[in-house]
């Protein structure tokens, strides 16, 4: 008979801290091994869904979802058998790497990064002590802490993949998407911007028809790296989310036209070039209002033809976006056949990549622009990732702002610091460019109050940026002079 699933007395004692704590330990040891925060985390997702999966037939009595070889008891059986484990282990992530739906997508192109006996034990040992199929969204508030904290190691370059949640909150806070309304992002990362869209959506109803539906049908996420594609899956797993069926996809958004139309768009896509070896996306993208090698300008075009007519879309975008002139075309289009409402100016320091400027573009498909309305949370803001990182809280105002039932500008001739304003469209269309690049503020002090550590930081990562620059540079000189 199968045991009935509440919590132990030592989950009882154990808060989500003290769980993350001991698997953040377990990340230090596997470190001296020389085994990267990063792949810890993957390998951490593999046995994780292998333990819960024993879990479930034990404490609930439904059969394994996993192939007859591939359980977690028999890993168990050659736990002290030396490599052994390491064998069995490799032989497991080999044949779920081949199988379909939610496992098949877990377990994509899965690898060993755990490769001596000793460590990888001590990893199954660690996960084999907890139960983890814990009651509420315990499990997957410690995993999406996990995530955050390998977000911050800068070694890991997991930074990119990891966007603040008190910016998502703010965003999916603004846009509202509705129990009903169909919500994708186009380059998912771990999936901060679906779960936000989740607990939303989820708290407008208790009717199981369409919590089932939320859960199944009306999210979609899309990564074209595998290591992302195994976190995010595992994430909306932990959460409850695509149990049938999961709502991420290794895919490459930008390769083909939208398959299906979407209500609500949020996002943080990647920004810079695309990475050497990708699909040329002029030759195949022939939908594209312009033809262009910048990554965020495609992105921001593929998310403008992903959406319904009403559709709307919260899309975090660098500055280049608003004053390039390879993008004034879009900006055009957006202002004459989207209405562009609003423009979040963000303040650098909140992303765990340095020295990036982003702006969040608010806009709806179908109805041209009137008029944009700017919060200006840049000039004069101040943040950091050790000292002052961005709270929910910080956005408050904004987040008042843009959803007011009136709309009110916060600047005036008589408040000329007010960061809540708006421009008609007809003087933004006049502008250079069509530059929407506008700052009104004077900033009293025009040297970012950073750490000494921050500003090392930002010299070594700009060094490493002209270091690869230069050797593409000298690539392409060689072959010229060639």
């Amino acid at each position: 008979m199968p045991k009935k699933i509440t919590p132990s007395a030592t989950q009882g004692g154990k808060n989500e801290q003290s769980l993350v704590k001991k698997v953040w330990n377990m990340a230090d040891v596997l470190s001296s091994a020389g085994v990267g925060f990063t792949d810890y985390i993957t390998q951490l997702t593999y046995l994780l869904f292998l333990k819960m999966d024993s879990e479930k037939v034990e404490m609930i009595g439904v059969e394994s979802a996993l192939p007859k070889g591939c359980e977690w008891k028999d890993l168990l059986a050659v736990q002290m058998k030396g490599t052994d484990l390491v064998d069995k282990y490799n032989s497991i992530l080999e044949k779920l790497s081949k199988q379909t739906g939610l496992i098949g997508t877990i377990f994509v192109d899965a690898q060993n990064k755990v490769n001596t006996p000793v460590y990888l034990s001590k990893l199954v040992s660690m996960v084999d002590d907890e139960t983890w199929l814990l009651e509420g969204d315990l499990k997957g508030a410690i995993y999406e802490n996990i995530l955050e904290k390998n977000g911050q190691d800068k070694k890991s370059g997991a930074g990119q993949y990891f966007t603040p949640r008190p910016l998502i909150q703010a965003i999916v806070d603004c846009v509202q998407p509705k129990i009903t309304e169909s919500v994708c992002d186009p380059a998912c990362g771990t999936g901060g911007f679906l779960l936000a869209a989740h607990d939303y959506m989820s708290a407008q109803t208790n009717e199981k028809a369409k919590l089932k539906k939320l859960n199944n049908e009306l999210l979609c996420g899309n990564d074209n790296t595998s290591l992302v594609v195994t976190l995010a899956s595992m994430n909306m797993y932990l959460h409850g989310i695509g149990v049938d069926s999961t709502p991420i996809h290794k895919a490459d958004s930008l390769e083909n036209a939208p398959e299906k139309l979407v209500d609500v768009v949020l996002a943080n896509p990647p920004f810079g070039t695309r990475p050497a070896g990708s699909v040329d996306i002029s030759a195949k993208r022939s939908d594209f209002y312009i033809t262009t090698t910048n990554n965020q300008l495609n992105f921001l075009q593929h998310i403008m033809l992903l959406l319904k007519n009403g559709g709307r879309a919260g899309v975090v975008l660098p500055d280049n976006v608003l004053f390039d002139a390879a993008g004034e075309p879009l900006r055009k289009r957006l202002l004459k056949d989207f209405n562009l409402h609003t423009i979040l100016r963000l303040p650098t320091g909140i992303f765990y990549a340095n020295g990036v400027k982003t702006n969040v573009l608010f806009f709806e498909k179908g109805s041209e622009t009137k008029e944009t309305w700017f919060y200006d949370y840049r000039t004069g803001v101040k943040h950091t990732q050790a000292t002052k990182p961005l709270k929910r809280s910080d956005l408050d105002d904004f987040v008042t702002c843009y959803t007011a039932t009136k709309r009110k500008e916060t600047w005036s001739e008589e408040n000329p610091t007010g960061r809540w304003r708006k421009y008609d469209v007809k003087e933004l269309l006049a502008r250079d460019k069509t530059s929407l690049d506008i700052t009104w503020i004077k900033d009293k002090d025009d040297i970012e109050d950073v750490t000494l550590a921050d500003l090392l930081a930002n010299i070594k990562d700009e060094a490493k940026e002209i270091a690869a620059h230069s050797e593409k540079l000298a690539k392409m000189l060689k072959g010229i002079d060639g």
